[in-house]
């Protein structure tokens, strides 16, 4: 009865070599690759080479900044006129390149609010500096002592209008937004710091002159 059965030999000669399938009880299925399919970002890592370590010193990352500019092909001009135009957009009040915490409606009445008006607090700056300069006047006592005690009274006297002023505009913003959640010491200090700083050095810069009507 050996005619009945195939011999392994003839068996293994009639099925096709394969090196990647392989007969387990009767499917075939290809045996893995032995290690993990690497992940698509590592692929894309290894494609670009070794990630350059991070510089150590100010001299190589200044060197490394100039190889960064070599190869970007955006030049020094077009980057200077970026930049101020980025810079123009903010004088602008351009929401969309202020910081957060000047942006939004509420925000650009207040600073219409401060800017239409006169306040002692513009002189904040200047009386700083004039204290600075007092310091150095080591040969006048008397000139020290009297800058000295000026200036501590501008400085109440500022404390205070900044105070009232705050309250007023809070009730004013309230008044011309009243869906808007609005902090009072938000914005007190908000206007409080803005009202503080030199006309010509205000960032967005004044759309208002003192004295101007508000717009609505």
């Amino acid at each position: 009865m050996r005619f009945l059965r195939r011999s392994t030999t003839d068996t293994a000669a009639d099925e096709p070599e394969t090196a990647d399938t392989v007969d387990v009880a009767g499917k075939a299925y290809t045996p893995g690759k032995g290690k993990a399919t690497p992940k698509r970002r590592d692929a894309e890592a290894k494609r670009r080479g070794p990630v350059a370590p991070p510089p150590t010193t100010m001299r190589e990352a200044m060197k490394r900044n100039k190889e960064l500019r070599k190869a970007n092909p955006q030049s020094k001009e077009e980057r200077r006129a970026a930049t101020k135009a980025r810079r123009d957009a903010m004088m602008r009040g351009d929401d969309s390149v202020l910081p957060a915490r000047d942006r939004g409606p509420v925000k650009a009445y207040v600073r219409d609010l401060v800017d239409s008006r006169r306040n002692l607090l513009g002189l904040f700056m200047p009386m700083a500096v004039l204290v600075f300069l007092s310091l150095t006047l080591q040969g006048f006592p008397q000139v020290q002592t009297t800058i000295t005690l000026l200036c501590t009274v501008m400085l109440l006297v500022m404390a205070i209008e900044g105070f009232v002023n705050g309250r007023k505009i809070v009730k004013l913003v309230r008044e011309k937004f009243p869906k808007e959640t609005v902090s009072g010491r938000t914005i007190g200090m908000y206007a409080f710091v803005r009202a503080s700083q030199i006309r010509p050095l205000r960032v967005p810069k004044p759309r208002l002159k003192p004295g101007d009507p508000i717009p609505n």
